[in-house]
């Protein structure tokens, strides 16, 4: 039979409590030993208990660990730092200068956030994708248009298209032979 599931939560009795972390702390150790071999993973682990022991495991070094962990959350936060912002408004200053975007160099010039400034070019960006799209449905109108006061229709164009397309089977035949009465 199957052990019932636990509830998680805090532990009264400070013996059992003491008991459940020392286990759990080995087994999550051991957890990370597997994983730092199966995985070739890089694992540092760090655990404070509640008499601030520290207990700690690294796969290669705690200290090489710690340092990968700081410049890839460094690089992270440069990503959505406001050094970050001010590129998306040089890119958008960029822009309102070549006249490109109209609603950019309003939006500079309130004040908005990048966020908003963003929001504003794909929508900028959509406006011109319908723009393109009603050019190619008025061109094909005037194609049809075109096609009809030559006297073609749309459809006889697309059949002459396809009958030049078509492949040309030939046969040979004997030469008939007429008879005289």
């Amino acid at each position: 039979m199957g052990r019932g599931k636990i509830v998680i939560q805090r532990i009264d009795d400070s013996t059992s409590r003491q008991v459940t972390f020392s286990k759990r702390r080995k087994g999550l150790i051991k957890k990370a030993k597997e994983l730092a071999i199966l995985c070739d993973a890089e694992i540092g682990l760090i655990i404070f208990s509640n008499t601030d022991k520290l207990y700690d495991f690294a796969s290669s070094s705690m200290k090489s660990a710690i340092e990968r962990f700081n410049k890839t959350k460094m690089e992270q936060q440069q990503l959505v730092n406001p050094a970050s912002e001010v590129k998306i408004v040089l890119r958008v200053v960029v822009l309102a200068e070549r006249g490109h975007n109209s609603k950019a160099r309003a939006a500079l010039i309130a004040g908005k956030s990048s966020r908003n400034l963003i929001h504003h070019e794909n929508l900028e960006l959509s406006r011109n994708v319908q723009r393109i799209h009603q050019e190619n449905i008025e061109l094909h109108k005037k194609a049809y248009a075109t096609s009809s006061t030559n006297g073609f229709g749309l459809r006889e164009l697309e059949d002459a298209a396809d009958e030049s397309h078509a492949q040309v089977r030939l046969q040979l035949s004997q030469p008939e032979q007429s008879s005289k009465s």
